[in-house]
């Protein structure tokens, strides 16, 4: 077996859960590994506080039973990349499993699976500034222009990309100008890394049954009082362009007070349809990973053998 590169000792073994939004992941955790294990949570929005709502995090009570890491540890406005993600999982999981627990990483974000899995690609770091006239750009031009250039620059990366998905543009558009060279041509990993020893369970659900349940969560969305968590971030200073703006649940609200040309309803339907166009891509993106075993969420017998057939062998 191979080492990390970083520590030079390969990483404790380590369960990954996953699926696309709405599938059902959180109850299972609690009904999976209340008793064995501490999540790690790999979604890009659940890491900011005060993104409650929207982000369908779960609530305080449910974190309490279930200890649940890398939620609610930066600012809406910060800065928090697939790199990030990966380092701070890794010290998660040494962390875990010092006190005798199962670590279980937990989400929908598929980078970050991805590259946790297979490895970094090595791209320089980008100046501060560059970012800071990509976000500035965004604000002045909007996010198709900058898709427009992106097909230009680096089509691979572009043609995997919505044009509203403003983060991962500007990210694309910045590594592009900082280094001389598209996005698609650093790499991830071909092969999974040699250090890991994963359990890779995915979750799936018929896609009308799914969709379902998205259009559900959205419609709960509202009756928990989505719009005046994003009212009351506005009010506070949260603008468009921050990192936590912009994913689904909070940027379709943007147009809605800036061009006022929206009802709520428009609103929501956005976000729905943006939930499901999502899903879709998180489907695909994960059906491209080696060696899942794949369950309905209501197979909890079958995943709890999955889990202890893969830790009994390990102690």
């Amino acid at each position: 077996m191979s080492t990390n590169t970083r520590n030079n000792t390969p990483l404790p073994p380590v369960v990954c859960l996953f699926g696309p939004t709405a599938v059902g992941k959180t109850d299972l955790l609690e009904i999976l590994f209340r008793d064995s294990g501490e999540i790690i949570s790999a979604d890009s929005m659940q890491v900011y506080r005060r993104l409650d709502i929207g982000s369908a995090k779960p609530d305080p009570e449910y974190l309490k039973r279930m200890p649940h890491h890398l939620i609610d540890i930066l600012d809406y406005k910060d800065q928090f990349n697939t790199g990030d993600f990966v380092r701070r999982a890794e010290e998660c999981i040494r962390d875990i499993h010092s006190r005798g627990k199962l670590p279980v990483i937990s989400g929908g974000t598929a980078f970050y699976f991805r590259n946790f899995l297979y490895g970094l690609p090595d791209i320089p770091p980008v100046p501060a500034e560059l970012r800071e006239e990509m976000n500035r750009r965004l604000a002045v031009e909007g996010p198709q222009a900058l898709h427009k250039e992106l097909e230009q620059l680096d089509p691979v990366t572009a043609q995997r990309l919505e044009p509203a998905d403003r983060a991962r543009i500007v990210r694309a558009l910045e590594v592009f100008h900082g280094t001389g060279r598209p996005l698609s041509s650093f790499k991830v990993g071909s092969e999974p890394r040699k250090d890991l020893d994963c359990l890779l369970l995915g979750l799936e659900r018929p896609r009308t049954e799914l969709y379902e349940r998205i259009n559900l969560r959205v419609d709960i969305m509202f009756e928990q009082g989505l719009y005046q968590e994003v009212k009351n971030l506005i009010k506070d200073g949260a603008c468009a362009e921050d990192p936590g703006m912009k994913g689904i649940g909070y940027s379709e609200f943007f147009p809605l007070f800036k061009e006022g040309c929206l009802t709520l309803e428009h609103v929501k339907d956005r976000i729905k349809q943006d939930s499901r166009r999502y899903a879709k891509r998180q489907m695909t993106f994960f059906r491209s990973l080696e060696g899942v075993r794949w369950y309905h969420p209501d197979d909890v017998e079958g995943l709890q053998k999955g889990i202890e057939d893969f830790t009994s062998r390990r102690t």
